[in-house]
């Protein structure tokens, strides 16, 4: 019989997944998947934030317990409800995650804002600082509060001046290695008319990737950014959709699979990355898009 291990490589760790809402969206397979790999779970919702939108809230109940039913024994899961426009949100999710279990391993960055954009000719300042401080200042601070914990662990202290060296003690420890995620949007392989805050939000984060990752490691952190294409959430059906269904239409024909992505797809790249065989992947912006960036 295989070792336990094997089929729950994360048991023991604990992951913070932000953006947890709808069973149909990409944090809720997240969650899913780490806690199927073994992890415990905290996540974060903001249910305001969906019903402004086309496909509406879910029930947090039904989600919640689609999250409990993955779990392995032993494992945990608990949620918090929080407005990453809110520049303390961060660190209080960061501290309630880390008091689930008394230790935090894994942070997914998967919430955004969307909805309510516009061209550049559109564009205001509440708009502009609106997709900013959810998308970006939220995950930039998330991490800071998510490596502070990580380095207090460690005993290691930050940098002084711009430029220094955080200045690890040795090799990091693979097996202790904490892992990020952020999530961004392909925004720099094609244009995404109408969406010009959204898009400009999402490429700081892709943009910033090599330099927040080297500083990670040498807090023995592993930062990668996910870009997991047009995944359907809801956005792409007939009844909630805002684009032209015969575009949407020929653009699925199009693509090499003849669908759109699930959000189970990019789940599985970061539950894979998350365990001890992805830590050699580091400070990357991957597409995990099924060819449709080729087509």
């Amino acid at each position: 019989m295989p070792h336990p291990s094997f089929a729950r490589p994360l048991q023991g760790r604990t992951a913070l997944v932000t953006g947890v809402s709808r069973r149909r969206g990409i944090g809720y397979a997240v969650a899913v998947e780490l806690a199927a790999l073994g992890a415990s779970v905290f996540f974060h919702h903001y249910s305001a934030h969906d019903t402004d939108q086309p496909w509406g809230a879910d029930d947090l109940d039904a989600v919640r317990a689609g999250i409990r039913a993955a779990l392995h024994d032993g494992a945990l899961t608990g949620d918090a409800s929080a407005d990453l426009r809110d520049p303390d949100a961060a660190e209080d999710l960061v501290e309630q995650a880390h008091a689930l279990t008394g230790r935090l391993d894994i942070l997914v960055c998967n919430h955004a804002r969307s909805g309510g954009d516009g061209s550049v000719l559109d564009m205001t300042a509440e708009t502009l600082d609106a997709f900013w401080d959810t998308n970006t200042r939220s995950t930039l601070l998330l991490t800071r509060h998510f490596a502070h914990r990580h380095a207090t662990t460690t005993s290691r202290s930050a940098p002084v001046r711009p430029g220094d060296r955080i200045g690890r003690t040795g090799p990091a420890a693979e097996r202790a290695a904490g892992r990020v995620f952020w999530m961004t949007s392909g925004q720099g392989q094609r244009p995404m008319r109408g969406e010009v805050a959204y898009a400009t939000s999402k490429a700081a984060l892709a943009g910033v990737t090599p330099t927040v990752a080297a500083e990670l490691l040498e807090l023995g952190i592993v930062l990668n950014t996910i870009n997991p294409g047009p995944v359907n959430t809801g956005y792409l059906d007939p009844g909630t959709t805002d684009r032209s269904l015969e575009e949407l239409e020929a653009w699925r024909r199009a693509t090499p699979f003849g669908r759109w992505g699930r959000p189970t797809d990019p789940a599985r790249l970061i539950g894979w990355l998350a365990t001890d065989n992805g830590v050699w992947v580091a400070g990357q912006v991957i597409t995990t898009d099924g060819g449709m960036s080729l087509t």
